[in-house]
């Protein structure tokens, strides 16, 4: 039977210093809930099919996903006790869609966790033979996250400690852990059991995981990212602002590079899923939300917004709103119509 690699997602947060009704993954940056973008990044890297665990909340995340990705299978964590508890509850979906294989753990509160990053974890997780990949990143400021430590500037890891358990020299470290890994099936189907939770909250950490596998001998290795921004989540709003300006910026920034005219960006705002055609025009106080297609030599703005729409080649849409529509091809409404 040929390997197969499944990925389990933690969405079981509630995220209470958001002081939102709804669960932290569920929580949209650019539109887009977090736990979408993780998804789409697992799916992008062909890290096999995908179980999210649920707990806070569970509902809303279950119905969410029965209608945006009914592929994705659930596990419910009841009680929340830590990351480790959390990938045991999806157990029988890793005995099930990993045999042989590797197991992708992603937390779905980290959007800019790309696909690039996934895949090449992958490729150093299986060229070296380990039984636990993290992906990393180096950070010019490390403060807040657990530090990984190294056999040699590129060699195994030996450790991963929290900042509060860090020594002077072990502070001065700059890789620090995502979050995210790739794990030997059978060698966390063994491990996870043995996790303990002898510490101050009482949980099970994943990270007590990759100490363990150390200490019996099987290697562990460290993949970092090229973004650094692979390890950002959010636990506030204001943390949440972050995010969205940095997605903004790299949504921006990418179109511009790529022959979008942004000749002011000023109020302009576009979701991670919209397209472009040729030679287009994006005016301030615009907004394009969802799975938006714009065609070759369109004039968007100012002030238009859309969401899920398809726009035909050379439309201009000033002031022009619309939700689900097609755009005929040269259309020129009168501003401030809304398309029906």
């Amino acid at each position: 039977m040929p390997q197969q690699n499944c990925t389990v997602i933690l969405a079981a947060g509630e995220g209470k210093r958001m002081k939102r009704d709804l669960p932290k993954a569920l929580l949209p940056v650019l539109f887009k809930p977090m736990l979408q973008w993780v998804l789409d990044a697992a799916r992008a890297a062909g890290a096999g099919r995908a179980c999210v665990v649920t707990g806070c909340r569970h509902e809303q995340v279950e119905a969410w996903l029965a209608e945006h990705d009914p592929e994705a299978e659930t596990a419910y964590q009841p009680e929340r006790l830590g990351t480790g508890h959390a990938v045991r509850m999806a157990s029988e979906f890793i005995r099930a869609h990993a045999q042989g294989g590797s197991v992708l753990v992603l937390n779905g509160d980290a959007p800019f966790l790309g696909a690039a990053a996934i895949r090449g974890a992958l490729r150093r997780h299986l060229r070296d033979g380990n039984a636990v990949t993290l992906i990393s990143a180096r950070l010019e400021d490390p403060t807040g996250y657990g530090r990984v430590l190294r056999s040699g500037p590129e060699g195994p890891v030996r450790a991963i400690v929290e900042q509060k358990d860090a020594s002077p020299r072990e502070l001065a470290v700059r890789e620090v852990n995502s979050g995210a890994y790739w794990f030997r099936q059978e060698d966390l189907l063994q491990i996870l059991p043995e996790i303990g939770n002898d510490n101050a909250q009482g949980e099970y950490y994943l990270t007590d995981a990759v100490q363990l596998l150390i200490r019996k001998g099987r290697r562990a290795g460290a993949c970092p990212a090229e973004n650094p921004d692979a390890v950002l989540g959010a636990n506030d709003c204001a943390q949440l602002h972050r995010l969205n300006a940095l997605a903004r910026d790299a949504v921006l920034g990418a179109l511009m590079r790529g022959g979008v005219d942004i000749p002011c960006a000023e109020g302009v705002v576009i979701g991670p899923d919209v397209t472009f055609g040729r030679d287009c025009c994006v005016l301030p106080g615009t907004i394009l939300r969802g799975h938006t297609s714009v065609g070759q030599g369109c004039v968007l703005g100012p002030g238009t917004v859309l969401d899920g729409c398809e726009v035909g080649d050379g439309a201009r849409l000033d002031a022009v709103r619309g939700a689900g529509v097609r755009v005929a091809p040269g259309a020129r409404p009168a501003p401030f119509t809304v398309l029906r």
